[in-house]
């Protein structure tokens, strides 16, 4: 009550600017951080569970339950940047590596994957392994018609861009798309690189243009 209080311009009257009367209290006390685009009592309370999150993750393990100890060794591996500086993109290529490689960064794909390469198989692993979802999105989750069980939910996936309005709309969804395109271009130009293969800019382009069709037909 008091925060709400707080919050409120009294002053105001609630007949004339009824926002101010219920809001100026908070836009008196409060200015939207360069770094967000917006500001409100969840935001504040998100920082400050943050910084509550930070110290309980940096404590010295005593005997935690196993959950917290997950979560720790997974804050330190975050933060140790110096061998994640040192793994540099061998984490990634061994993630390709177990989905059946990218035809992009391959230079015989179609010889010696695709024969072998079953969708099924590597979605589930994408689902499983890495938290990924492409083409379905399949999710275990309450029952909507009985809560006391769980049941399995298929779905569509997002899409690589926020929304379908960034695959069709002009102006600066056409702008976003046309960097999408060339990020995808750049980071397989890198793991090309990184492979030690060749150079070979009209297939990379060629290749990459494919999933950006695929993509929008899928947002379609």
């Amino acid at each position: 009550a008091a925060r709400i209080i707080q919050n409120m311009d009294p002053t105001a009257d609630p007949c004339k600017d009824f926002y101010q009367y219920a809001c100026g209290g908070w836009l008196n006390r409060h200015v939207i951080p360069e770094t967000s685009s917006r500001y409100s009592i969840f935001d504040i309370l998100r920082d400050e569970l943050e910084i509550i999150l930070k110290g309980v993750l940096e404590t010295a393990d005593r005997g935690d339950r196993e959950a917290f100890q997950k979560a720790k060794i997974l804050y330190k591996s975050c933060m140790n940047e110096s061998l994640i500086e040192q793994r540099d993109s061998s984490p990634l290529l061994e993630a390709l590596r177990m989905v059946g490689d990218w035809p992009v960064a391959s230079a015989d794909w179609k010889e010696t994957k695709e024969p072998k390469w079953s969708m099924e198989e590597n979605l589930s692993i994408m689902n499983s392994r890495f938290n990924k979802r492409v083409l379905i999105d399949m999710f275990v989750w309450n029952d909507d018609r009985d809560s006391s069980r769980h049941i399995i939910y298929i779905d569509q996936p997002s899409l690589g861009m926020p929304s379908r309005d960034y695959y069709f709309n002009g102006g600066n969804y056409q702008r976003v798309r046309e960097a999408y395109l060339q990020f995808m271009i750049t980071i397989a130009k890198m793991i090309r690189e990184d492979k030690n293969m060749s150079r070979d800019d009209a297939f990379v382009q060629e290749e990459m243009t494919k999933v950006m069709e695929l993509e929008t037909e899928i947002a379609n």
